[in-house]
């Protein structure tokens, strides 16, 4: 079993009880992404019991520059599983091995951007059917809170994530498309939480992970609470060792509309005294959305090829504004 940092167990690989909060939350989330075949994505799902539902998304981002997609509110009477609309996760192994399948339909975006105007890109984009089945194997530790004292402060309404991890993965498996099927065979990272969850709880974020193979990733947070309030956080991870970071800065190129990032620079300082940069261009964009109660939340979501010194690898870089 993978090295476990923080005050984590295996068996957090599970779901947890149910907390009494109407906005509870728990989540479970997995990106991949296949360097040779130039195939990625991730997928996720957000059990939110206390509503009777689950949040479901579904996105893979194609070599010719599609990206296919599909979100749902699902009806879910419990926590005990992530299994609905189709999507379904599996512990395998506790804080090592897990699998993630997908059966349905998803929307065929020729141009993702469109997705800024769900409801017009819902009405009018293709449908496809389309298969997904990969494990994930753990190339480095299991990191992260079984709950942040800092969180549980707040009133449930402003929380985000209670308790979280993350874990850099390899992954294997295969994609299908109506009759096409494509192997799949790269890393990714997976992430885990639960406690109360609005997306309106904080100002913004910028996520970064990095995948450069078996032997060296990242995770890297830029979170600010309220504006001008920035934390930064993280890890670098090279196989089962681990280093936190202690600070750093980002810069990102922007589209005309301000939201859509097309390239970002990172520069992080590590516990060791290190520093490291990391550039990334965006090879293909999907913006995404969350309403509630009047107010928008914008998250864009890129798929980035990486750099770090002679090195180039793969992952996701994911925006996240509140759009006023």
């Amino acid at each position: 079993m993978a090295r476990i940092v923080g005050n984590l167990v295996p068996e957090d690989d599970y779901t947890h009880p149910l907390g009494p909060e109407p906005n509870f939350n728990e989540s479970a989330y997995f990106n991949f992404f296949d360097p040779e075949r130039r195939i990625g994505g991730f997928v996720r799902l957000g059990n939110r019991a206390n509503e009777g539902r689950a949040e479901k998304t579904v996105t893979l981002y194609l070599p010719d520059g599609r990206v296919l997609f599909s979100f749902g509110r699902e009806p879910i009477s419990n926590n005990e599983a992530f299994d609905a609309g189709g999507l379904r996760f599996e512990v395998l192994e506790p804080g090592q091995k897990l699998r993630t399948s997908y059966a349905g339909r998803v929307l065929e975006l020729r141009e993702p951007r469109r997705m800024a105007e769900p409801r017009e890109a819902f009405r009018e984009s293709p449908r496809l059917d389309v298969s997904l089945d990969l494990v994930h194997d753990a190339v480095g530790p299991m990191a992260g809170s079984s709950g942040s004292r800092q969180e549980q402060e707040l009133p449930a309404e402003q929380q985000f994530a209670r308790a979280h991890y993350e874990q850099h993965m390899a992954v294997e498996g295969e994609l299908q498309i109506e009759a096409e099927r494509f192997p799949i065979q790269g890393f990714g990272l997976r992430d885990h939480s639960w406690g109360p969850r609005h997306w309106q709880a904080i100002d913004g974020y910028e996520w970064l992970t990095l995948n450069f193979g078996a032997d060296f990733g990242a995770a890297l947070s830029f979170i600010r609470r309220a504006p001008g309030e920035e934390r930064v956080g993280g890890m670098i991870v090279r196989g089962d060792e681990i280093e936190g970071i202690t600070g750093g800065t980002l810069h990102a190129e922007y589209a005309a509309d301000g939201l859509e990032h097309r390239s970002v620079e990172a520069r992080v300082e590590t516990t060791s005294g290190q520093t490291l940069e990391f550039h990334g261009d965006v090879q293909s964009y999907i913006p995404l959305r969350n309403r509630r109660e009047g107010l928008l939340t914008h998250i864009g979501e890129g798929m980035t090829r990486w750099r770090c010194g002679e090195r180039t690898g793969y992952g996701l870089s994911e925006f996240l504004r509140q759009v006023r």
